[in-house]
């Protein structure tokens, strides 16, 4: 009698990951949110509005970290674009949010308050239906995933890989990004969508909402973990490694890796959007900066520093990495490209499996010894 794969996977996940899991839920889940709305604001215990956010925003980019470690780490596909799924699912439910303001913009009008100063009469035929909020959510899914199935349909079967697939990836990144910036695709031009009032009709700055905002990415963040988990102990995620280590062998063997780098290459597009669709209210701002080319590189920094292939790893670098942002970008704004690609370099030559190989490496030497 076979055993169930979810009983498999169930023995396949270290007891540590299930720990970690549940202290890591305990606490975004229940203490955080605890802390910042049943405390009083000058008591030592309590959660600023500024954590709640700054951690939600992180959490969103842990998401994206884990996306690109999907079809980078696990399938050997480095992606330099996917700042433009995260963006589009920002922008896609950036547009219920706009269409939630109402008439509390400066123009008191139906429209945006960008439509009403470049005098459109009208929203544009792809806006329809987005004041609803179930609507926006299936743009949010449904945009990325087409971009992405109908690129990857074409590179993959192309045989497009290695740095000529990055350098395309890059190229739509930037082609996305000029389009955005000009007004008359409907979505803000350079300054985007902003000021946005209410979701579902509750404010969107009230602490209610901003907890239920970090909640909902750490939920989020928690399924991802445990879907990629899900995947690459599967015969799915033996195939993908697969794929990565010997693309011709496996060709050899009767399988067509065009179908399984699809798949991943659009899922790790939908993971993205979702994080964008949840970073966007969090930070209160959606333009098209979020796409550009050095946002995606940066996203494969994050991967890079914390270790490809772990799923951990790359929770870990997005972590490390944009706290290490906030500290320099206020002490040395101007020199944090510069330490950005140090660090990158730094990595590459000396920590190619990222923090959680140089951690293990230090482990095996204790217990070597």
């Amino acid at each position: 009698m076979r055993i169930p794969f979810i009983v498999r996977f169930l023995k396949a996940t270290p007891r540590k990951g299930w720990i970690a899991l549940g202290v890591f839920a305990i606490v975004a889940l229940v203490l955080l949110p605890a802390l910042h709305l049943f405390t009083a604001k000058d008591s030592a215990l309590h959660v600023s509005d500024y954590v709640i956010t700054v951690g939600g925003k992180i959490m969103c980019y842990a998401i994206v970290a884990v996306a690109m470690d999907l079809i980078w780490g696990y399938t050997g596909i480095l992606s330099l674009g996917h700042g433009v799924f995260f963006a589009l699912g920002g922008y896609a439910f950036g547009m219920y949010l706009m269409r939630a303001i109402g008439h509390d913009g400066v123009y008191q009008s139906d429209l945006p308050d960008f439509m009403v100063f470049l005098d459109w009469k009208a929203y544009p035929w792809y806006w329809s239906g987005t004041g609803h909020l179930l609507w926006a959510l299936l743009l949010v899914l449904v945009i990325p995933a087409l971009l992405a199935f109908i690129f990857g349909f074409f590179a993959f079967r192309s045989r497009i890989k290695g740095v000529y697939f990055s350098i395309i990836t890059q190229a739509m990144t930037y082609a996305f990004m000029l389009l955005f910036f000009r007004n008359e695709t409907g979505f803000g031009g350079n300054n985007g969508f902003t000021d946005f009032k209410r979701i579902l009709g509750y404010g969107i700055t009230t602490p209610g909402m901003r907890v239920a905002l970090f909640a909902l990415s750490a939920a989020l963040l928690m399924f991802t973990l445990l879907l990629g988990r899900y995947l690459v102990t599967s015969k799915l995620g033996r195939v993908l490694a697969a794929i990565r280590d010997a693309e011709s062998r496996v060709m050899f063997l009767g399988y067509n890796p065009l179908w399984y780098k699809l798949f991943v290459w659009t899922l790790s597009a939908m993971l993205c959007a979702l994080a964008g669709a949840l970073y966007v209210p969090q930070v209160g701002i959606i333009n098209p900066g979020e796409m550009s080319p050095a946002n995606s590189i940066e996203i494969a920094i994050w991967a890079a520093v914390g270790g490809r292939g772990t799923l951990i790893g790359p929770v870990l670098g997005a972590f490390l990495v944009n706290l290490a942002k906030s500290w320099f970008t206020v002490a040395f704004p101007e020199y944090w490209l510069f330490f950005l690609g140090l660090l990158f370099i730094l990595v590459t030559l000396f920590l190619p499996q990222g923090m959680v190989g140089l951690w293990r490496k230090l482990r095996g030497r204790e217990h070597g010894a």
